[in-house]
């Protein structure tokens, strides 16, 4: 499994375009899977069962159709987004299980840094539970698959500008919050995110990282 890391902020456009021709070169062999460890520019996103009226400030920052599955999402500097290109054939052919096992390595990950992360029936992403009891989604995940090939990942929230998210009714949920790693009181650097997630990916999908590689994408 290479493990790429691109430490400059990476536009949506030179990802997207990344992405696909991964997938494609996973397909006929000519390359291997990969991890992608990024962040990127302010922006919004959309998934292919976004509301436009979910998009509440349509000027504020650069929107771009993902043509990755969910509706709107934020994406912005303190946030880890994790692109993964898995093939899988190789793990059962099963899309439902994928997603679940891309839940898991949020939530491991999370735990690994002090936090209680939670699914919820009907709510796409991971959960958190306030002191007062209010839930406030600190992760995001969004899939497509191509041919058996995915694409796209998860995001997790650890010190990005929350104000940020409210351009947008993120993955269309309005009567719950967003927040982070550093909005629950938790030190964590971005190293130390990408240190748990190599660590935990090994331990949900049960593959090895590679070494660790500086990514210039082009």
């Amino acid at each position: 499994m290479e493990w790429l890391k691109t430490s400059d902020l990476v536009p949506y456009e030179t990802a997207l375009s990344f992405m696909e021709k991964r997938v494609g070169e996973i397909k006929n062999e000519s390359a291997g899977e990969a991890v992608w460890l990024l962040q990127h520019p302010p922006l919004y996103t959309a998934g292919t069962s976004a509301n436009p009226a979910d998009l509440l400030e349509p000027d504020r920052f650069p929107v771009y159709d993902a043509g990755r599955g969910g509706q709107y999402t934020y994406h912005g500097p303190g946030q880890r987004v994790a692109y993964a290109m898995i093939d899988l054939k190789n793990r059962g052919s099963d899309v439902r299980r994928y997603v679940h096992d891309l839940e898991e390595w949020i939530i491991r990950t999370l735990a690994r840094a002090g936090v209680t992360g939670e699914r919820r029936e009907g709510r796409i992403g991971i959960w958190v539970v306030r002191a007062d009891g209010r839930e406030d989604k600190i992760a995001a995940l969004g899939v497509r698959v191509r041919r058996w090939v995915t694409f796209h990942g998860i995001a997790i929230n650890v010190s990005p500008d929350l104000s940020h998210f409210g351009g947008i009714v993120p993955c269309g949920i309005q009567q719950h919050g967003v927040t982070s790693l550093a909005d629950l009181g938790i030190d964590a650097t971005m190293d130390d995110i990408d240190t748990h997630l190599r660590t935990t990916f090994k331990d949900v999908f049960g593959l090895e990282p590679g070494p660790e590689k500086e990514f210039l994408p082009q």
